[in-house]
């Protein structure tokens, strides 16, 4: 078996961690993650910066749906009707983090990484990403990224931060 790592952190990424590093630190807000497919993708891209202790508070990486529950709270219930890789998960992945971390801000991924575990509703490089944000409802995105597993998971951390980006800079400018 072959492992395929993307490089850990390529001049986009490097832009978009200075960018929330901005707008968390220009806000006075804290960030959290809960990871399954991407495994800690995050939150290794956001310790990479010198001085992320500012506003990075820590993660959970909840890859078994125990974690889910028992951990970041996302219930049973959901679980059940909409699986683990769903908005609804998601969103409450999100939700455990902030609550669990003590942070302001949240980020979720929960995904079909591959190469197998695919489904033709839920197929290999779907990732469904949830975003919490002080004032405003908890969203959840899904995309379906291309390649490798290691593409996807890199792909899909990337559109994480990018989207957590987005949803800061929609709030008022401090």
């Amino acid at each position: 078996m072959e492992i395929d790592f993307a490089p850990l952190v390529d001049p986009l990424i490097a832009q978009l961690i200075e960018r929330l590093a901005e707008n968390l630190k220009s806000r006075a807000l804290t960030l959290a993650t809960a990871e399954s497919c991407t495994g800690g993708l995050v939150g290794a891209f956001c310790t990479s910066r010198p001085g992320s202790s500012e506003w990075f508070y820590g993660g959970v990486i909840a890859y078994d749906n125990s974690l889910k529950t028992g951990l970041l709270g996302v219930p049973g219930s959901t679980l059940a009707a909409y699986g683990a890789v769903s908005p609804e998960t998601a969103a409450a992945m999100a939700a455990g983090a902030r609550r669990v971390c003590g942070a302001d801000c949240a980020v979720s991924l929960t995904g079909v990484a591959g190469p197998d575990g695919g489904s033709p509703e839920k197929p290999v490089g779907l990732v469904v990403i949830g975003i919490a944000t002080p004032g405003a409802p908890i969203a959840a995105h899904s995309e379906i990224f291309p390649g490798s597993r290691g593409r996807i998971r890199h792909g899909a951390a990337g559109r994480a931060l990018e989207l957590l980006n987005m949803q800061l800079e929609q709030r008022t400018r401090p």
